[in-house]
């Protein structure tokens, strides 16, 4: 049976925010946050290779396009992925998926975005770029609270093919988990079109350890962990990361990641469940705060105003 989708009627607050959604939807597509603006134009600067140099100013000259003739800046705009954090009193909490889900139908038409929703085992292409949990929806009630905070992720293919989660035997140790990291860089990092942002999960199980993994992918940049161990952790893989030398969109080079983060959970004490997931250079990261007034701000893109 083919996958159908009829728009809702939602109520006035919630249309306002589904408008506001599908123009911020359509910024995160041509536009990297400033975080990862900001460290792509550091790494340029380490970088002696004319090659090197050439895939730099290309990326530039790809980012003005895309903001000159309001395109995607890949073509690969990925599945939605939202990550949510709100009080139980933000006032639109009953309509949100629906909210989400026409945001996506009609930014798709709007932006464009590329048709990412195949439906699994049936093999077919919805065209609407939703489908069977598709946009992906995960939200953290914390607290009474009016306020929403939201991240906005284009979860593209090739930055989605390192992913990998797996539970070590509690013998492994920490060691197993730079081993784990390290087999999936080396072996599927550079399809990714590095310089990544890695993102690191650790915790009890393998679904607790990815969730921590693409959570980590929603921290800026040049973030370090508060926990003094786990910041180690981020130094040292970043380095070794580096010293693989797969260098931006795998030529080569002094620098391939613009960062490693790790979030982390407690665990059981028989296991130790950890999971790698990748930002590729384009790392189409948003993020959207709203009041229970619908006032928002964004702040990885602080200098940008939405209907321009």
């Amino acid at each position: 049976m083919k996958y159908t989708y009829e728009e809702k009627v939602l109520s006035p607050e919630a249309q306002k925010m589904r408008d506001i959604l599908v123009e911020y939807i359509t910024v995160v597509g041509r536009r990297l946050p400033d975080d990862v603006t900001k460290k792509l134009d550091e790494l340029s600067k380490i970088e002696v290779d004319p090659l090197q140099q050439l895939v730099y100013d290309t990326m530039r000259e790809n980012q003005m396009l895309a903001e000159k003739l309001n395109r995607p800046s890949c073509q690969d705009t990925g599945a939605l992925q939202f990550f949510i954090k709100c009080g139980s009193n933000f006032p639109l909490l009953g309509e949100l998926k629906d909210i989400l889900k026409e945001a996506v139908y009609l930014a798709t038409k709007k932006a464009p975005l590329r048709h990412n929703a195949v439906e699994t085992f049936d093999e077919y292409n919805t065209g609407l770029n939703i489908g069977t949990g598709l946009p992906s929806i995960f939200t953290d009630i914390d607290g009474d609270g009016d306020e929403m905070e939201m991240y906005v992720y284009m979860a593209g293919g090739g930055c989605s093919l390192p992913g990998a989660a797996k539970v070590l035997m509690p013998g492994e140790g920490y060691e197993g988990v730079v081993r784990f990291v390290m087999d999936q860089m080396t072996s599927y990092g550079i399809n990714a079109c590095p310089p990544l942002l890695v993102g690191i999960g650790i915790g009890t199980s393998v679904e607790a350890a990815a969730m921590n993994s693409k959570l980590a992918l929603m921290r800026e940049v040049d973030s370090v962990s508060e926990n003094p161990n786990a910041a180690k952790m981020e130094r040292l893989l970043e380095d070794g990361i580096n010293n693989i030398g797969l260098g931006p969109q795998g030529f080569g080079g002094k620098k391939s990641v613009m960062g490693v983060n790790i979030n982390n959970t407690a665990r059981h004490p028989s296991v130790i469940g950890v999971a790698v997931n990748v930002g590729c250079w384009s790392h189409r990261r948003g993020k959207i705060n709203f009041d229970k007034d619908l006032n928002y701000t964004l702040p990885l893109q602080k200098d940008y105003q939405l209907f321009n």
